[in-house]
């Protein structure tokens, strides 16, 4: 079991990195990148917390040592993934994740997001700079998880034994 957890983490963690590089929409200094907020969503349901805040911190390291990424992806993709990971663990809800996977970027992930951009970043921006930005991207992307999660033909997929 663990190794098929590792290779879906891993899965994941190549998608995020690809299409962090193809789909994502600049507002002001981050860019909002609602792929990971799809995946932060897949990896809770079908990973745990821990493999969720895993693999948004590794996509976003990825995407940052490539170029493609800001520092505000970090507390942006962590924290939503951590707060879906336990609201799914214990609510197994699909729409109470995403709910939390939202409040966790988009409002929490959104106020941690300020001071990195001032002393990191050297951005001078207000208390709720990336807050409106943060929940947009990050609704949609719940918008789809729960979609991909609905259909029931994804987890089945994706969890499917193969021989």
């Amino acid at each position: 079991m663990k190794t098929k957890k590792l290779t879906i983490s891993a899965m994941f963690i190549a998608i995020g990195v690809l299409a962090g590089n193809l789909i994502y929409i600049p507002v002001g200094a981050s860019k909002c990148f609602p792929i990971q907020h799809t995946l932060n969503i897949l990896a809770a349901v079908l990973l745990g917390p821990m493999y969720g805040v895993v693999n948004a911190f590794c996509i976003s390291l990825l995407r940052n040592l490539m170029g493609t990424g800001s520092l505000l992806a970090f507390p942006g993709s962590m924290v939503g993934a951590l707060l879906a990971g336990l609201v799914y663990k214990k609510t197994k809800n699909n729409l109470l994740t995403a709910g939390a996977e939202v409040f966790g970027t988009g409002v929490l992930g959104g106020l941690l997001s300020v001071p990195i951009a001032i002393l990191a970043m050297g951005k001078a921006v207000g208390a709720l700079a990336y807050v409106p930005a943060f929940l947009l991207s990050s609704f949609g992307g719940s918008v789809i998880a729960v979609l991909l999660l609905q259909s029931g033909y994804f987890v089945k997929t994706i969890t499917t034994k193969t021989s």
